[in-house]
């Protein structure tokens, strides 16, 4: 699979300088990781859920959370796991590609359980989602997950989500970050990425972001979201991807500030139609957010409705400014350090600050492409809507 690959190939060479590579289930964990994108969570309740798989796969996702958790009510999981069973064999018999696929379980019992019960359809599953991840939880998590490797005689990664109370208040965050932060690295080769449960973080306060602000308008939140880049997001080597939060709306709310998109970029392209339905349905406050999780170290995000998904992957696309910058920062006669103008001629580059941030762009640009010089992500957003 690859990024933006549901569109025609015609397309894709009109848009990028240099096209999204290709990967699979099988790629190393550094690429995974990157290239997780938008991740469209689903109830696993859903009694067409294989043809939901499908569909998304043909729509741009390439990853997706069957959940088993918070999204069903309790009395649902005996059929929802049942429901799992049956699906994933259906996408089995039907033997065509999939995204990478991830059940969000409750309890680390049901990982072996499950992954005993697809049989080989098994084969399909990339891993599990582990709910409020603490280092007391999160060991009896990723014991069973290898438990479950030795039964299906595969690699499955593992993504905790931390949303845990001990995380949000303050009295407890150091140590509940230092426990989480020795859980993971002694899993490192088998956790693909860190999720942020930023719903629960409100939830604990009696919280709600509107559509008009972010994750990062609610001051709590991004404290957290801050300390958890501290402390597992840092680029000398024992970092790990962290994904951006979930965006709740998708349906016209009324509107109490100016809408966040300017409209020059559109009207540049002839899409002001496109400016006025993304934000009539509160997407102008998803491009924020997507451009302020990027800005505070975070990539991909939850998603819970296939219209994010687009967005997300438009504004992970690497403009061809930035890859310029990362390559001049990069190049071998610049080991030394210094400074030198960018190519485009509007700031400095400086070799040893910017190198972490140039490597960072760059493997972002092998998975989501580079996009041509004049083309923005409005372009990426209008060449996805109208396949």
């Amino acid at each position: 699979m690859r990024h933006f690959g549901h569109i025609p190939a015609t397309a894709r060479k009109e848009l990028f300088h240099q096209e999204p590579s290709e990967f699979g289930a099988d790629s190393p964990l550094g690429t995974l990781s990157v290239a997780l994108g938008a991740t469209l969570y689903s109830p696993a309740t859903r009694p067409r859920l294989a043809d939901d798989v499908l569909k998304q796969a043909a729509r741009g996702v390439v990853s997706m959370v069957l959940c088993l958790e918070d999204s069903i009510d309790d009395a649902e999981v005996p059929y929802a796991e049942g429901n799992l069973v049956s699906q994933f064999g259906d996408l089995e018999g039907r033997g065509a590609e999939v995204p990478l696929l991830f059940i969000r379980v409750r309890e680390p019992g049901q990982i072996q359980d499950l992954v005993q019960r697809l049989g080989p359809s098994a084969r399909l599953l990339s891993g599990f989602v582990l709910p409020k991840f603490t280092e007391e939880r999160g060991e009896a998590f990723l014991e069973a997950l290898a438990a479950a490797e030795a039964v299906c005689g595969r690699r499955l990664y593992a993504m905790p989500v931390l949303e845990s109370p001990e995380l949000l208040h303050l009295e407890t965050r150091r140590a509940a970050l230092a426990g989480i932060a020795r859980t993971v690295d002694r899993h490192r080769d088998r956790v693909l990425a860190l999720r942020l449960g930023v719903t629960d973080f409100c939830s604990a306060y009696g919280l709600r972001r509107t559509p008009d602000m972010t994750a990062y308008d609610v001051q709590i939140v991004a404290n957290v979201i801050a300390d958890v880049v501290n402390v597992l997001g840092r680029s000398d080597g024992t970092g790990f991807t962290i994904t951006g939060p979930v965006w709740e709306y998708f349906r016209l709310q009324e509107r109490m500030f100016k809408p966040q998109l300017r409209r020059s970029p559109f009207q540049e392209v002839r899409a002001e139609k496109l400016r006025t339905a993304l934000i009539e349905h509160d997407l102008d406050g998803l491009l924020r957010e997507i451009e302020m999780d990027r800005a505070n170290g975070l990539l991909g995000k939850t998603c819970i409705h296939p219209s994010h998904v687009l967005p997300v992957h438009a504004l992970s696309v690497v403009s061809h400014e930035e890859f310029s910058d990362a390559q001049d920062i990069l190049r071998p006669e610049r080991g030394g350090g210094g400074v030198m103008r960018s190519a485009y001629t509007n700031k400095m580059n400086e070799v040893k600050p910017h190198r972490a941030w140039a490597e960072r762009t760059l493997r972002r640009a092998e998975v989501f492409g580079v996009a041509r010089e004049d083309v923005g992500f409005v372009e990426l957003l209008t060449a996805g809507l109208a396949d």
